[in-house]
């Protein structure tokens, strides 16, 4: 009997698909697929969510010492001619960040070995219609071990696994495969 189901697809395509569709269902909170597919990602999000848990509070809070550019009342940074070149001015400013204590840190490299880098666009509303921006500018990457740590883990701190229930809403039409929506309890 076999440790894993295959879906018709070679080791490098799986691994891609299933990487792909558990980075989704940890972004959006919900997914749609067929139930094959849904157990497989089941088993790969909750050992995630799990260690998530697990680690959510191992971290020490440290304040450092950052330059940051000074802005004038447009939000424009301020510069300043020194020996004829223009040159930006900075205040240095405490500001307190959470460092990673070793077991948390290994737990956000395991993360990332699983989960795909997310970028999410800004959608804005114009004339009435919501518009998805595809400039650069607007683009901004997300942080998904920090989402996992700071808002998914909480949520679950006193669950002991099931983090995600699969729900059968019929077959598909083309291939007549059972669809699921998998997603966050």
């Amino acid at each position: 009997m076999a440790m894993y189901r295959k879906l018709g697809k070679s080791s490098a395509q799986r691994k891609a698909l299933l990487r792909n569709q558990v980075t989704q269902l940890l972004y959006h909170g919900k997914i749609v697929t067929t139930e094959a597919r849904a157990k497989e990602i089941r088993k790969i999000a909750e050992k995630l969510i799990a260690m998530a848990v697990r680690e959510k509070d191992n971290y020490e809070e440290v304040t450092v010492k950052a330059k940051v550019a000074r802005k004038d009342e447009n939000g424009k940074r301020v510069k300043e001619v020194v020996d004829g070149k223009k040159r930006t001015v900075y205040d240095e400013v405490d500001k307190t960040i959470k460092k990673d204590l070793p077991s948390r840190l290994n737990a956000r490299r395991q993360m990332l070995k699983v989960l795909y880098p997310v970028t999410s666009s800004e959608t804005v509303r114009k004339d009435g219609k919501l518009v998805t921006s595809n400039k650069r500018k607007d683009k901004k990457e997300i942080d998904l071990p920090a989402k996992m740590f700071e808002e998914i883990a909480p949520k679950y701190a006193d669950r002991n696994g099931g983090y995600t229930r699969i729900v059968k809403i019929g077959q598909r039409k083309g291939d007549g495969a059972l669809q699921v929506i998998i997603e966050l309890v």
